[in-house]
C-alpha cells in the first residue's frame, strides 16, 4: 500500500536539500567547441537533405573565416531564441525488415530520419554545452 505521508516527508525533505542556484548566463560560442564536437564525428554517416556530409563540414570548417561566420549566426539564432525552418527539414528513409514482402504494418519495415548536417552539429554543440553546465554546476539532484 502507497503511505501518502510518508511520501510528502520525502518529497518535503528533498527540496529542503536544494539550493538555490543563481542564475547563469550563455556564453557565446567559441571555435574550439565547434572544432572538438565536428572533430568526434563519423564521416560514414549518410547525408540528409542538404547534402552535406561531416567530411564537407570538416573541410570547410577548417577555414577560420567560415567557421567564425558559422559561430555568429549560431550565436544570433540563440540571442534571438530562434531555430530556423531549414534546420527542421528532414528526409525520411524507410528500410523493409528482411523477408518481408509488404508495409501493411509500421512492424515491417524501419524509419531512419535523416536531419541537415549543419543543424545536426549545432545541435550537437548546444548539447555538450548544456551537458557540461548541467554537471559542473550541480544542477541534477542526486536523488
Amino acid at each position: 500500500m502507497f503511505n501518502t505521508a510518508l511520501y510528502q516527508q520525502i518529497d518535503t525533505e528533498v527540496f529542503e536539500e536544494i539550493v538555490d542556484k543563481s542564475p547563469s548566463f550563455w556564453v557565446l560560442f567559441s571555435k574550439e567547441e565547434f572544432r572538438s564536437v565536428i572533430a568526434n564525428c563519423n564521416n560514414s554517416s549518410t547525408p540528409g537533405p542538404d547534402k552535406l556530409s561531416w567530411s564537407h563540414l570538416k573541410t570547410v570548417l577548417k577555414y577560420n573565416e567560415c567557421l567564425t561566420n558559422i559561430i555568429n549566426i549560431v550565436n544570433t539564432y540563440i540571442d534571438l531564441g530562434y531555430w530556423p525552418a531549414y534546420f527542421k527539414r528532414s528526409t525520411m528513409i524507410i528500410i523493409p525488415k528482411l523477408n518481408k514482402q509488404s508495409y501493411d504494418s509500421s512492424k515491417l519495415f524501419r524509419l531512419i530520419v535523416l536531419l541537415n548536417m549543419l543543424g545536426k552539429l549545432i545541435e550537437k554543440v548546444i548539447g555538450k554545452r548544456l551537458q557540461f553546465q548541467i554537471a559542473s554546476n550541480d544542477f541534477i539532484h542526486p536523488s
